[in-house]
C-alpha cells in the first residue's frame, strides 16, 4: 500500500497570482445539493450580486462580493454537485473552475466546502476531492444546529486536524459563524496545503503514474494531478476541460487496464478508497447522543410522504397555489393600473395631440404597462417556489412524483427541472443538467416548455378575468381558481404523456433509479426569500424593459403606418379601426386570418400571435397597442378588458371573444412554443451546432402542431357541442 499523503508547504504565489492580489481574494463556493449552500452565499454578499452565464454553456453564473476590511471579496456560487466525477454538465463547470480552465474565470484563491453537519460523511467525499486539487481550502461545517438537534455533535478542531483544512461550524439561516468564516477566508491563502489523506494499492498507483505525468505536464500541480488521475479511472470519457492534453486518453485506457488486471475495479477503486478514510475520520470526529427518537422532520414526513395522503397534499398545495395567484394579486393589480393609468394620462396632458403622444402613451406606457401590470402575480408564484426550496418540501415533491416520472420513461430528477418550468423554461432546462443520462436530460428538455411558465400568466390572466366568471365552486374555490389549474395541468399531464412517447420511441432507453437527500424541514429565511423573489422578478422587469419595450414600440410604428385618411361621417372609434385594418399590422394579420379562422380568430388575435413569437407575455402588450388601451381615458371603454368584451367582427357583427375562443386561445399558448430565449437554450442544451438546430426546430414544430390542433379541437368540437 501507498504511504497516505502529508501537509505539505503552500506553494509561491504565480505571477498571475501576484499581479491579480491587489486587495481581491477570489473565492470558489461549492457544496453538495441542499447544504444550504445558497443560503450561506446570499448570507455572506446580500443584494451584491450578479448573475449571468458561464462562457460557451448555459449554466447560470452566480457571483458575489463583501468587504472584509480592506479587502474585496468576489464570491462566486458554484453548482451544486456531490462529486468532481463530470459526469453531468454541471460537475463539469464546477472542476473546470476549481482547475483553472473555466473560460473567463480566475482560478480562486480559496475554496469554500459547504458540509452539511447531519450528513458530514457523504459530504466529506466532495470534500476530499476539493482538498487534493491543492487549492486554499475552508470547510463551512453548515447547519450544526439541525445536527446537534438530532443528537449529532461534531468536534471541529479535530475535524480541521484529519483534514488538513479549517472547519468553522455556521448556521447560514440564521447569519451564525460568519465573522470566523470570513477570518477563515483571509487566512487561508497562507496556510499548508493538505495531500491525499488515504491510501491506494500500489498497483493503482504505479498504473496512475502515466496519468499524472501527462496532467503535470498540462500545468496541473502533482496534487490535483493525483486527484483527476483517480477521477479519470472511473469516468467513461475524458472532460471537456482535458480534452486538449496530448497523450492523455491512451494513457488513461492504459491505467484503467492495469488496475483490472491487478484485480481492482476501476471504477469503484476511488468511491472505495474515499469512504474507507472517511469512515475512520467520522468515527474520530462525530459523536451521536444514540436517543432514536423521531425528530419534527420524521413525523411531518410520516405524513406529507404517505403513498396516499402525499400525493393528495401536494396537489392541495398547487391548487392554493394558483388560487392565490389571483385572489391575493388583485390589489397590486389594481394598484399598479391605477400608477399606469395615471402616468398615460399625465404624459397625454403634457405632450400636444399627434405621433409622438401616441408613441409615448399607447407604444411604451400602453404595451409595457399591460404586461407590467402582472408583475404581482409572477412575484407570489415565485415566492411560492421559494417557500417551497427553503423549507425542503420541494425535494418531498420529487420524492413523490418521482413514481409517475418512472412511469413515464423520465428520471426522478426530471422533476426539479419540471417544476421549475413553472417559473421560467430557460432555468429549467438548465437544471436538466444534473440529470447524467443524455436521452432523459433531452426528454426532458422536449417537454419542458408545455409547463407552463410565468410568460404565460398575463394572457391567462387576461383572459380568464375577462371571459371566466367569478363563480365560487364548492364554498372555497373559485370558476377562475379552477380554470387557472386547469391550464397548468394540461400543460403538465401532457409533458408527460409526450415523454413517454418520446422515451418508448428516439429516445428510448432505461430510466434510472432517483437517489436523492431529503433535507431536514427549515423555516424559509425572510432575507433569502427576498433575494429570491426580487432576482427572478428582476429578471422579468429587465425583458420587459427591453424585448418588451422595444417590439411595443416597433408595433406601434406598424399599426400607425402608413397612414390612413379617415371617411367622412366615421366615428373616432371608427376612424381607429379602419387607420390600424389599413396599417402594416393590419395587412400582416390579415395575410394570417384564414389560418387562423378556424380556430375562430380575428385578424387582430393572428397579429398578436405573430407577435409573440419573440416572447409569449407580448400577446398582451399587442392587444394594448392594438386596441388603444393607453388612451383609453378618452373613449368609452377604460381598459383592454372591456374592449375585448365589445369587439365585434365586422362583417357579421358576431361577438369576437366568446369564453370558447377564449379557452381555446388559451389552450394554444399552452403548447405553442413561442419563446425566442428558451429556442436558443435549447439548441445549446442538445449539443449545439447543427445537432442542437435539429432538436429545437423539431421541438418547434410538434408544439405548434400540438397547439393549433387541440386549439382546433377545443372551438370546434365546442361549436359541435352547442357551446360557441
Amino acid at each position: 500500500m501507498e504511504e497516505a499523503g502529508t501537509i505539505s508547504a503552500p506553494p509561491a504565489p504565480s505571477p498571475a497570482e501576484a499581479a491579480r492580489g491587489g486587495g481581491v481574494l477570489h473565492v470558489a463556493l461549492i457544496g453538495n445539493p441542499n447544504t444550504g449552500k445558497s443560503t450561506l452565499f446570499n448570507a455572506l454578499t446580500g443584494m451584491r450580486q450578479r448573475v449571468g452565464n458561464y462562457s460557451g454553456v448555459t449554466v447560470e453564473r452566480v457571483e458575489g462580493r463583501y468587504r472584509d476590511g480592506d479587502a474585496l471579496v468576489t464570491l462566486i456560487d458554484l453548482p451544486g454537485t456531490y462529486s468532481l466525477s463530470a459526469s453531468s454538465p454541471d460537475e463539469e463547470i464546477a472542476l473546470a473552475v476549481l482547475t483553472g480552465h473555466a473560460p473567463g474565470i480566475d482560478k480562486p484563491d480559496v475554496v469554500v466546502v459547504v458540509a452539511d453537519a447531519a450528513n458530514l460523511e457523504r459530504n466529506l467525499f466532495l470534500a476530499s476531492q476539493v482538498l487534493e486539487l491543492g487549492l486554499p481550502t475552508v470547510i463551512a461545517l453548515n447547519q450544526v444546529d439541525a445536527a446537534e438537534a438530532a443528537g449529532i455533535r461534531i468536534d471541529a478542531v479535530e475535524l480541521t486536524l484529519e483534514l488538513g483544512a479549517p472547519v468553522v461550524p455556521t448556521v447560514a439561516m440564521r447569519g451564525e459563524g460568519l465573522d470566523v468564516l470570513k477570518s477563515a477566508i483571509r487566512k487561508a491563502p497562507a496556510l499548508p496545503r493538505p495531500a491525499r489523506q488515504f491510501a491506494l494499492p500500489a498497483e493503482a498507483v504505479a498504473a496512475m503514474r502515466p496519468v499524472e505525468q501527462r496532467l503535470t505536464e498540462a500545468g496541473f500541480n502533482p496534487s490535483a494531478a493525483g486527484m483527476e488521475a483517480l477521477r479519470l479511472l472511473a469516468v467513461r470519457e475524458v472532460g471537456r476541460h482535458l480534452q486538449g492534453v496530448p497523450g492523455l486518453e491512451p494513457a488513461v485506457t492504459a491505467a484503467r487496464a492495469q488496475v483490472e488486471a491487478a484485480g481492482l475495479s476501476p471504477i469503484s477503486l476511488e468511491a472505495e478508497s474515499r469512504y474507507g478514510w472517511i469512515a475512520d475520520v467520522v468515527d474520530r470526529t462525530v459523536h451521536r447522543a444514540g436517543t432514536g427518537a423521531k425528530t419534527i422532520t420524521d413525523r411531518v414526513d410520516a405524513v406529507v410522504l404517505h403513498r396516499i395522503g402525499g400525493p393528495l397534499i401536494f396537489v392541495a398545495l398547487m391548487a392554493i397555489v394558483f388560487q392565490s395567484i389571483f385572489a391575493w394579486a388583485e390589489p397590486l393589480i389594481g394598484a399598479v393600473e391605477g400608477i399606469f393609468g395615471a402616468l398615460g394620462g399625465a404624459v397625454a396632458s403634457a405632450i400636444p395631440e399627434g405621433d409622438l403622444q401616441s408613441l409615448i402613451v399607447d407604444g411604451v406606457i400602453g404595451g409595457v404597462g399591460s404586461v407590467l401590470v402582472f408583475l404581482p402575480q409572477i412575484a407570489i408564484l415565485f415566492l411560492f417556489i421559494g417557500i417551497l426550496e427553503d423549507t425542503g418540501y420541494m425535494a418531498r415533491a420529487a420524492f413523490i412524483m418521482d413514481r409517475f416520472m418512472r412511469s413515464v420513461g423520465l428520471h426522478g430528477r426530471s422533476f426539479i427541472p419540471l417544476l421549475s418550468g413553472y417559473a421560467c423554461a430557460v432555468p429549467g432546462i438548465m437544471a436538466t443538467r444534473t440529470i447524467e443520462s443524455r436521452k432523459d436530460r433531452v426528454a426532458t428538455i422536449m417537454v419542458l416548455p408545455l409547463m407552463s411558465c410565468s410568460a404565460r400568466i398575463p394572457i391567462y390572466t387576461l383572459l380568464i378575468g375577462t371571459f371566466i366568471p367569478p363563480i365560487a365552486v364548492g364554498g372555497v374555490w373559485n370558476l377562475q381558481g379552477i380554470t387557472l389549474l386547469a391550464m397548468y395541468l394540461l400543460g403538465t399531464v401532457t409533458a408527460l404523456v409526450v415523454a413517454s412517447i418520446f422515451k418508448r420511441t428516439l429516445l428510448k432507453g432505461q430510466a434510472r433509479p432517483m437517489i436523492m437527500e431529503l433535507p431536514p424541514y427549515r423555516l424559509p429565511r425572510p432575507r433569502s426569500l427576498a433575494l429570491s423573489v426580487g432576482h427572478r422578478a428582476s429578471m422579468f422587469l429587465k425583458k420587459a424593459g427591453t424585448v418588451i419595450l422595444a417590439l411595443s414600440i416597433v408595433l406601434w410604428a406598424l399599426a400607425t403606418y402608413p397612414k390612413t385618411e379617415p371617411a367622412a361621417g366615421l366615428s373616432d372609434q371608427q376612424a381607429q379601426e379602419a387607420q390600424l385594418a389599413n396599417s402594416t399590422l393590419g395587412r400582416m394579420g390579415h395575410a394570417v386570418e384564414p389560418l387562423v379562422r378556424p380556430l375562430g380568430y380575428d385578424w387582430k388575435i393572428g397579429v398578436g400571435i405573430l407577435s409573440s413569437f419573440a416572447a409569449r407575455e407580448v400577446f398582451v402588450s399587442t392587444m394594448g397597442t392594438i386596441y388603444g388601451v393607453g388612451s383609453d381615458a378618452d373613449e368609452g371603454s377604460s381598459t383592454l378588458r372591456e374592449k375585448l368584451r365589445n369587439e365585434r367582427h365586422g362583417s357579421s357583427g358576431a361577438i369576437v371573444y366568446t369564453p370558447l375562443v377564449a379557452v381555446g386561445l388559451m389552450v394554444f399558448y399552452v403548447y405553442a412554443m413561442m419563446c425566442m430565449s428558451t429556442i436558443a437554450v435549447v439548441v445549446r442544451e442538445t449539443g449545439g451546432g447543427w445537432a442542437g438546430v435539429r432538436w429545437a426546430a423539431f421541438q418547434f414544430g410538434w408544439m405548434l402542431a400540438l397547439a393549433y390542433g387541440s386549439a382546433l379541437l377545443v372551438y370546434q368540437g365546442g361549436r359541435a357541442l352547442g357551446w360557441g
